[in-house]
């Protein structure tokens, strides 16, 4: 059981939302101790926002994502989660995440890093983008005053982690970039004590601030929404070219990077897109960086479009690799035999799953035990 500080209601209403909130959002409740309970009065303290600049008349402005909100005293940004305070502005959502769970590594999904290992998971409240399709809506959209939070510090975080014996600390659910300062403090804690750190996000952070994470990140799972601007407007009232500019950093910095699209139909399945986004990925990030097609269910504001079929996944599928990308699989879809990662060179499965789970790992440190080839991630 996992022992962490829940907010000041009483039993009774903590039950309550948290059985609402986690049936909600697809989680499951991790439970409380009684000397958990007892301490539901513990006091967090609000922690100063980085990359942030000071305007005249008290407003702030933040630099944290491409959106470099300005904020007036006494209001939040657009991630709802950065709140100016007499001129100074604060992450509220520090050390009270919405949303603790356990999953496994390749649920995130990160494929190529540690397969068949756990990942301690952390979301909160709110997010830079505003995607139709979000399936963690419950925890994306919504303010930390419209839900019931833990309330678990960057040291309580890594601590549980290391008596569970979990090697990676990650952080989704909701974009990490709304609640960056608790990554990076949490991540500079976790290197400290050995372990490992993963993050999956839309990516849209400026230079600086990625580049800060970065010195303290073993993985990046990013969400390429799609190829084009007008999905990233249309569906998710962000720009396309943030993301673009974030990828090339990470891959130049050398942090190892999964790509996950989620494949819309009627808005992000054209395969044109597809070969282009294939193209661009291949020239300027490299043939072995892996993509995950990820198959779409009807979620939030777009109840009324039909699950991605699996024909065009697997079209998908075939284009990235006519293109040459080498490490293609598909998600959302159990049991499809591209859930598995295959062997580039002789063709042969190095890593087989069902949908989350290992069933082989054909990799002897770090090459493919029939051919030898080498197979690029986190291995050991």
């Amino acid at each position: 059981m996992l022992d962490f500080v829940k907010e000041n209601i009483s039993r009774r209403e903590f039950l309550k939302k948290l059985f609402l909130f986690f049936a909600a959002a697809g989680l499951f409740s991790l439970g409380l101790s009684a000397k958990a309970r007892k301490a539901w009065t513990k006091i967090v303290p609000l922690r100063e926002a980085m990359f942030y600049k000071s305007l005249k008349g008290k407003e702030v402005k933040c630099g944290v994502c491409f959106r470099e909100c300005v904020i007036q005293q006494g209001k939040r940004g657009f991630c709802r989660n950065k709140e100016n305070k007499g001129g100074k502005l604060f992450n509220i959502v520090h050390s009270r995440p919405s949303a603790i769970h356990v999953d496994p590594i390749e649920k995130e999904p990160s494929l190529h890093m540690l397969p068949g290992t756990y990942i301690l998971c952390f979301g909160t409240a709110g997010c830079n983008f505003r995607c139709k399709f979000c399936q963690n809506w419950h925890l994306s959209q919504r303010s930390i005053d419209q839900m019931s939070y833990y309330k678990v510090s960057p040291e309580e975080a890594v601590n549980q982690a290391k008596s569970k014996n979990i090697p990676t600390l990650s952080f989704t659910y909701n974009d990490p970039i709304a609640f960056y300062e608790y990554v990076y403090d949490t991540a500079r804690v976790a290197k400290k004590e050995g372990k490992r750190i993963l993050w999956h996000s839309n990516g849209t952070l400026n230079e600086e601030p990625l580049k800060e994470l970065l010195k303290y990140t073993d993985a990046v799972t990013f969400d390429l929404k799609g190829f084009t601007e007008e999905f990233y407007k249309n569906t998710s009232s962000a720009s396309l070219e943030p993301a673009l500019k974030s990828l090339k950093t990470i891959r130049k910095e050398g942090v190892w990077l999964e790509l996950v699209n989620l494949v819309v139909p009627t808005l992000n399945d054209d395969p044109k897109d597809i070969k282009r986004m294939c193209q661009w990925i291949k020239d300027e990030l490299g043939k072995d960086v892996p993509i995950h097609f990820s198959r779409f269910h009807p979620a939030y504001k777009l109840t009324n479009l039909y699950p991605t079929p699996i024909e065009t996944l697997q079209k998908a599928y075939r284009i990235a690799k006519e293109t040459g990308l080498e490490y293609v699989t598909l998600g959302n879809v159990p049991g499809h035999k591209y859930n598995s990662t295959y062997c580039p060179k002789c063709g042969r499965i190095v890593i087989k799953r069902y949908h989350f789970d290992v069933l082989e790992n054909n990799l002897v440190d770090g090459r493919c035990k029939f051919c030898g080839y080498t197979i690029p991630g986190i291995w050991a």
